[in-house]
């Protein structure tokens, strides 16, 4: 199965799906099964934010217990849109969509970047260790 890894809270957030895109500077001609991955950086001080503390709240997440080193859920990678516009605030992707609130907030929508979109998240119940990679990788579940 392709695995992506994502940082901490990002990941988190991303598969309890308060964030619908996960922004990234590359694309992928990929499509289809996608395990989520969480590296062993936490990112500190984006979790001192009261914004994401209480998003992470809202799923018992604190700095303390957020996972770490493990495939978390699995996805299916529907599409790669690219950034057309960005109005600081909220962006357009490709396709004439609008990226806003938790969406934008919780990404990076730089024009010329990526917005990649993904359908049937499911957490899973036991976590898998491992040991990321960049870019999308290869993993036996």
């Amino acid at each position: 199965m392709k695995v992506l890894s994502m940082i901490q809270p990002w990941a988190s957030l991303f598969v309890r799906r308060e964030a619908k895109y996960e922004s990234r500077s590359w694309r992928t001609n990929y499509r289809g099964p996608l395990a989520i991955h969480t590296s062993k950086k936490i990112n500190k001080a984006v979790c001192g934010h009261v914004a994401i503390q209480s998003l992470l709240g809202k799923h018992g997440y604190t700095i303390e217990n957020l996972p770490t080193g493990m495939i978390i859920a699995v996805c299916r990678l529907e599409s790669c849109l690219k950034v057309t516009k960005n109005y600081e605030t909220w962006a357009t992707v490709e396709d004439r969509k609008s990226v806003s609130r938790n969406d934008y907030f919780l990404g990076d929508f730089r024009v010329g970047g990526y917005a990649w979109e993904v359908r049937d998240m499911r957490v899973l119940d036991e976590f898998f260790s491992s040991k990321g990679k960049l870019g999308l990788w290869e993993y036996s579940l």
